[in-house]
């Protein structure tokens, strides 16, 4: 009995120090799927070269605690970071750094992963994004806190937190997983877990304001193939077969995130949903929409095409973001009575999106069907 004591007492010190310590890299521990990898050696530390691809912890799920890791980065363009909380591979938080852009208002990246979509044109900005000068010959060290629905991230040590955000996904346990940049390897070494409830340091989230007047929600379609609006003359056609699958409010106080209800890459054909809205006007009259959307769109009224647009990573220009904005307008011929206007909305990837504003509602009312 002693004997058996004094080992149980030895594993649990073991599995103490493995889930609350430092987690060895090896393929005992990790599910390693990515392009390529070699686990060796690198500036004093043992560590994992890792191109694409991710490594998973194996058999532990994450609620509340600490990451912590060292990641040594080069200045290719690369987006190396942490998925934590995972669903199926498909819900998840994530923090990640874009290695190129060391001291730039975006060199780092707070997201909620919805259905496998990053919606970083979406989650923009100071409330998710902070400038940070990488060292690009030594270990960058991150550490991030995270209880219930707030987080917090630590770069090299700081005593106090280089960002604090809310978390949007639903608060359940999941898995942990490293990214390996996509484009360019990394190194990551010491990668530390804890599941003690930390405390939060000076936590204060920075607000986004909210665009005022923005339609709240929109009637999302079931997704379609793109290459199905091709032909005006079977716009009508297409319109009346699609089933609906719910209405969306805004998100962010910028726009609605289509992804919440419908999934990009499931393994069956379709990038593109029809969003709509249904406008009662008093009278024939024009009345201007300024809009967004990511990444493409095809405006219909009535049935009609009247404008069709591209907002997509690099599409402009090879520094455009595509992020989300009031960046277009049309002006609306709308007919006495019911008009039904809808945005049929495509994307790659980066944010599914669609928001707009009128900034005169005098004879008329908009709803969704």
């Amino acid at each position: 009995m002693k004997n058996f004591s004094y080992i149980t007492a030895i594993l649990l010190a073991f599995t103490v120090n493995l889930y609350g310590q430092q987690i060895p890299i090896d393929t005992a521990h990790w599910d390693i799927n990515a392009r390529g990898y070699v686990i060796e050696p690198h500036l004093g530390q043992s560590s994992i070269y890792l191109q694409g691809g991710t490594i998973t912890l194996k058999n532990r799920e994450f609620l509340n605690g600490t990451i912590e890791y060292d990641i040594h980065l080069n200045p290719e363009r690369a987006y190396p970071g942490v998925y934590f909380r995972i669903q199926d591979n498909l819900d998840a938080e994530e923090f990640y750094v874009r290695t190129h852009l060391s001291g730039k208002e975006d060199a780092t990246q707070a997201i909620p992963m919805v259905q496998g979509v990053s919606p970083w044109q979406l989650y923009f900005g100071p409330r998710y994004s902070f400038p940070y000068e990488f060292q690009y010959n030594d270990w960058t060290h991150i550490k991030i806190v995270i209880r219930e629905d707030k987080a917090q991230v630590f770069m090299d040590y700081s005593a106090t937190p280089n960002l604090s955000w809310e978390l949007t996904n639903p608060i359940q346990p999941g898995a942990i997983a490293f990214n390996g940049g996509n484009f360019q390897g990394v190194h990551y070494a010491n990668i530390q877990i804890k599941d003690e409830v930390p405390e939060l340091v000076d936590f204060k989230p920075i607000e986004r304001q909210p665009e005022k007047g923005l339609i709240t929600a929109w009637e999302i379609s079931e997704k379609f193939e793109e290459g199905r609006l091709n032909d005006p003359k079977s716009l009508a056609r297409l319109l009346n077969s699609v089933k609906w699958q719910g209405t969306l409010g805004v998100e962010e106080g910028a726009a609605v995130n289509i992804s919440r209800i419908q999934r990009l890459n499931d393994g069956t054909p379709g990038n593109t949903v029809f969003a709509r809205l249904i406008i009662q006007s008093d009278k024939d009259q024009i009345k201007k929409l300024d809009f967004g959307y990511s990444d493409r769109v095809l405006a219909i009224l009535n049935g009609a095409p009247i404008y069709s647009g591209s907002n997509n990573w690099r599409s402009r220009d090879y520094r455009y973001l595509g992020t989300i904005g009031l960046f277009d307008s049309i002006f609306l011929h709308l007919k006495k009575g019911r008009n039904e206007l809808v945005m049929a909305v495509s994307e790659d990837f980066g944010g599914w999106l669609i928001t707009g504003k009128f900034d005169d509602l005098d004879g008329m009312k908009v709803s969704q069907d």
